[in-house]
């Protein structure tokens, strides 16, 4: 097998793509594409032309929206959906103690830094859209496409923002006082990924506003809920003086002995941060993306740190200990009634649902930058189609890609098991490529780094540091869980787990049949040839067959 490609341009080049994606011999394509007006074929060889220290991002300066604010937000809606409001009973549960469950938040809070800091370094050394693709590619090199293709497979196949359109469909049922079933819930949350994905390309700058508004809505509610802790820690609570919490008095009794409930309430909490990579997948449309990077992921992960310790205090200094583990109830809405008063609850839920939505909204917006990238690489099936951004300037087609697939998850599984494991399955491919990218960043340290000199460096300690953080959460769903905390009713717990590995290797599958096995049927090889796309002014791939 030879495949040959070339170099893609900057943003300097202005070229278009014929509309015609029919491939043929490579001389038929070249012949076609020169005879097109506007259209700019680059050979093996062909150098890149440099823009400042841009180098990597193909986008022309006029779709460059994204500004500081907008960056931010992406972060902190994607890290900050609705987990701030459940999981800390949870966590509390597993961890059996007050004080230790905030030092859970402490140590999520500083692996979720150290996986800041590589992804700034990875964003800077080459900035542009796609995220974990980019880092992958360039470590990982040979064989050629495969890890791409192992990537695509997570990226494409899965639909990250269909459990949070559930919850925000459940939410909205409970601020109406109506009865939540199957099909009420699931008929709004199709409603919510469907207006996500059609505002974020119909109207993206009206998109992204929303998306902004939504995140400052969020941010003015858990600083209200931050701010009221400290009345909470000052007595004033509405309960009887007996009912009132004293959870600080001894803050570490019950700490727990057993080390899978510290695995599990750990894991829980690194989940909770989750999200800092999300500015980097659409790092092509940044204004000035490397200063950009550099300021909005240290702001916006400060912000939710801060946040984040302030409300498990606040919730701890309102809520006795006591009916946190035993009310089944989300421990927001037990702060809530305690602090507000009973009907404050109902508003509690109307505060998650637009908290959902925001992130629903951030998921949307970028992944579906990474399926567009992928299609320009040409790597995945109807990539002139899914690389298009008409017709209305935006990546409507990746975009819509990306909601089939929230669509068929939000439609498809039953309630019970069946929609638990595909929502884990989702997760769980992500701490694997984390563990990738960091070993990745690592290799670059130690046998490249005369050709990695980006403007930010992580330092090694914390690199290492990250990756073992993303190896312990891609063992730690193998431990068998505590009674009572079981994954699955009847599943077995590691399932999912085999099924996130499954859909990986069904990408290298991919990559083994239309790369090595029907080119050797099909006696040809690949050649990949670049064109810059004058609408876009960003590049695309595609491979014909030339017969051996």
């Amino acid at each position: 097998m030879a495949i040959s490609y070339a170099a893609i341009p900057s943003s300097s080049s202005s070229t278009h793509l014929p509309d015609d994606d029919t491939i043929g011999d490579s001389e038929s394509l070249l012949q076609k594409l020169n005879e097109t007006e506007d259209s700019s074929i680059l050979h093996e060889g062909e150098q890149p032309t440099t823009l400042d220290d841009e180098l990597f991002a193909s986008a022309p300066s006029q779709k460059r929206v994204l500004g500081l604010g907008s960056s931010v937000f992406l972060i902190f809606n994607r890290i900050i959906g609705t987990g701030v409001f459940a999981t800390p009973s949870s966590i509390l549960a597993s961890s059996g103690s007050v004080g230790l469950a905030l030092l859970l938040w402490v140590i999520g809070a500083i692996i979720a830094s150290a996986g800041l800091a590589v992804y700034i370094e990875w964003g800077t050394g080459l900035p542009r859209s796609g995220g974990e693709k980019n880092y992958l590619e360039y470590v990982y090199s040979r064989p050629k496409f495969l890890v791409t293709c192992m990537y695509a497979s997570y990226a494409c196949l899965l639909g990250w923002a269909a459990g949070n359109s559930v919850v925000f469909g459940e939410y909205i049922l409970h601020a109406a006082d109506v009865e939540v079933t199957r099909w009420n819930q699931r008929g709004i949350a199709l409603v919510c990924v469907t207006f996500a994905w059609l505002v974020h390309t119909v109207t993206l700058n009206w998109g992204l506003r929303l998306q902004n508004i939504l995140g400052t809505f969020k941010l003015a509610v858990l600083v209200l809920i931050a701010l009221s802790g400290f009345a909470a820690l000052a007595g004033h609570v509405r309960l009887p003086e007996q009912d009132k919490p004293h959870n600080f008095q001894r803050p570490f009794e019950g700490t727990t002995s057993n080390v899978n409930g510290l695995v599990t309430g750990l894991y829980n909490v690194i989940w909770s941060f989750i999200g800092y990579s999300n500015a980097n997948y659409a790092m092509g449309e940044m204004k000035n993306p490397i200063k950009t990077i550099k300021r909005a992921g240290p702001i916006a992960m400060a912000s939710v740190t801060v946040l984040y310790l302030l409300i498990n205090i606040a919730y701890f200094a309102a809520v006795p200990k006591t009916e946190i583990l035993t009310s089944g109830r989300i421990i927001a809405a037990l702060y809530f009634r305690n602090m507000f008063g009973p009907s404050a609850e109902k508003v509690l839920s109307i505060v998650v649902a637009l908290s959902a939505l925001g992130n629903v909204m951030s998921v949307i917006f970028s992944h579906g930058r990474v399926n567009q990238e992928l299609a320009r690489e040409g790597v995945i099936p109807f990539s002139s189609f899914f690389a298009s951004s008409k017709p209305f300037g935006s990546p409507f087609n990746a975009l819509g890609l990306h909601w089939l697939m929230c669509v068929v998850l939000i439609v498809g599984p039953k309630p019970g098991d069946a929609y638990n494991l595909v929502l884990n399955v989702v997760s769980y491919p992500l701490a694997v490529i984390n563990a990738a990218i960091s070993a990745g960043l690592i290799y670059v340290y130690v046998f490249r780094s005369s050709d990695w000199n980006p403007p930010f460096r992580a330092p090694l300690l914390v690199t290492v540091f990250f990756l073992l953080s993303n190896v312990f959460l891609s063992v730690a769903p193998l431990v068998p869980p505590l009674p009572g905390h079981q994954v699955y009713e009847s599943l077995p717990y590691y399932l999912h787990v085999v099924v996130g590995l499954g859909v990986l290797a069904l990408g290298a599958l991919y990559w083994l049949m239309y790369w090595v096995v029907l080119p050797r049927l099909g006696h040809y090889t690949l050649e990949r040839i670049v064109v810059v796309k004058q609408q876009d002014g960003v590049p695309m791939a595609s491979f014909v067959e030339v017969p051996t």
